[in-house]
């Protein structure tokens, strides 16, 4: 699990990663920009204030924005990059299994449905942490072990379909749920380092369509077997 970890961070870096990358990270910060002159403009215009108070304000929701960005950057980049998350398991495959039947790509509405539901499962787990900050451990214990699941969750899923049924996917991931859960922390834990996390979405692909490999040679699957 370790060897696949290392190369799935591996793969982020060469070129057809880094286009994606690129594309995530500029959308992030442009919508993050975004909300901290909608903060800013919402406060000078509807709310008022003397002046010194509005600064403290304005500077204190800024601290707090760039403080919860840990919490706040997986989803948007889940969000983001779950339009081309077909895209870079479709490379990881034709790379490191050219020997396999390629994976099929899923239906665009299928998929803007997953990059949805990424966001919202990821979002809520997040602010949840993030609500638990007052509380020291806890709110850690609640960010990896509900971004522990639901990483693994979704991704295993996302990389398993692209080769057989949905409902044989969830029997693979339930029969294999500790191996899935542990690589899901595994992506919970690039998910907690500010700027790193932003690679969490392309890593977590590339990671799970090894273990989706894995998983699906040791269970005796067909890996050429059709949706």
């Amino acid at each position: 699990m370790l060897g696949a970890a290392g190369q799935a961070f591996q793969d982020v870096f060469t070129p057809p990663f880094r286009a994606v990358l690129f594309k995530c990270v500029a959308y992030t910060i442009g919508l993050f920009a975004l909300l901290i002159i909608g903060i800013e403009w919402t406060f000078s215009h509807f709310v008022e204030w003397p002046d010194w108070i509005e600064k403290a304000i304005q500077w204190l929701g800024g601290l707090a924005l760039v403080a919860g960005s840990i919490f706040l950057i997986p989803p948007v980049t889940s969000l983001i990059a779950g339009l081309y998350l077909d895209d870079i398991a479709a490379v990881v495959e034709r790379e490191s299994y050219p020997a396999d039947a390629p994976g099929k790509a899923l239906p665009t509405a299928q998929a803007i449905g997953v990059a949805l539901r990424f966001f919202v499962a990821v979002l809520l787990v997040n602010l949840l942490a993030l609500f638990l900050l007052l509380i020291p451990g806890i709110n850690l214990i609640a960010f990896y072990l509900g971004n522990g699941y639901l990483l693994g969750r979704e991704y295993f899923e996302l990389a398993a379909m692209r080769h057989v049924a949905p409902s044989v996917a969830k029997k693979l991931r339930r029969a294999n749920r500790l191996t899935v859960f542990t690589s899901g922390l595994i992506i919970s834990f690039i998910a907690s380092i500010p700027i790193l996390n932003l690679i969490t979405p392309l890593f977590a692909t590339a990671f799970m369509v090894r273990v989706y490999k894995a998983l699906a040679r040791s269970s005796g699957l067909e890996l050429a077997s059709a949706r």
